[in-house]
């Protein structure tokens, strides 16, 4: 090994150990929701308090953890921890969704470009944590990092904004601005499934102008609900909706879900 090389691999160990005692440290704070997830018993309500107090502490540390680049691995971290949160319904249903944004302040904050991230921030901080101007703030600040022309579907991101300042903000104004963004993000390529995404959402910008409070732009929206749900609750709520606005939800014989709009706006 060159005397220049030394150094450089003693600074990668360093900032190395830096990391895997941080993670170390996070891990000793998780370990009262890793025995009480070994015990596979009903927990009381006492313990899931405890339990959401220790990822919250986890989630401050990681907030002040310094990554030296490597950004993208604390973000996979905290998605991982996120989904054993919000996959605990029997814990959630004991507390809250209440840390939801802050798993996703963290991520982010260190991987804006992580986009299959966005669907589950809707959900779980909009619907559940019923923070909806979080999660258009969040989405907001992700989406200064994005490029069209180099993340290929973060057109997305601007659908589920508009979704949520439609259905969740009740800012039908705001919520045409996105959808349009959407459809102009989404003509840059000529796939079908971007040319689509590219007329629904024009589609849906046209409703909202010609009426704000348009049932075809609710539906519409819901229906992106549907299609991005993470769990059955949302999905219920999504077409329990879409019926009492009048529009239907077909699916057909392949297993595909289409959204029929009201017949009157």
């Amino acid at each position: 090994m060159s005397v220049q090389a030394r150094p450089n691999f003693l600074n990668y160990l360093w900032l190395s150990l830096l990391i895997l005692s941080g993670m170390m440290a996070i891990g000793i704070l998780q370990m009262p929701r890793l025995n009480t997830l070994k015990q596979k018993q009903s927990i009381s309500s006492e313990t899931a308090k405890k339990e959401v107090e220790s990822s919250k502490a986890s989630l401050e540390l990681l907030q002040k953890l310094p990554t030296f680049g490597f950004d993208n691995l604390v973000a996979d971290w905290v998605f991982i921890e996120f989904l054993e949160y919000f996959g605990d319904d029997e814990a959630r249903q004991l507390t809250d969704y209440r840390l939801s944004p802050e798993y996703f302040e963290i991520i982010v904050d260190r991987d804006p470009r992580f986009l299959k991230i966005y669907p589950f921030l809707s959900a779980s901080t909009s619907i559940y944590a019923g923070k909806p101007e979080l999660t258009i703030e969040l989405m907001e600040k992700g989406l200064k990092s994005l490029d069209p022309h180099q993340q290929r579907h973060s057109y997305y991101v601007w659908r589920y904004k508009g979704t949520d300042e439609l259905l969740f903000l009740g800012d039908p104004q705001a919520a045409r601005q996105s959808f349009q963004k959407t459809a102009e993000w989404a003509s840059i390529y000529p796939d079908e499934e971007s040319q689509q995404v590219a007329q629904i959402s024009r589609q849906t910008a046209q409703f909202l102008e010609n009426n704000p409070e348009s049932k075809s732009a609710q539906v519409s929206a819901w229906g992106m609900v549907l299609q991005n749900a993470v769990d059955k609750q949302t999905r219920e709520t999504a077409v329990r909706r879409i019926e009492e606005l009048g529009g239907k939800v077909i699916v057909s014989p392949d297993g595909r879900v289409n959204i029929q709009l009201p017949e009157r706006d």
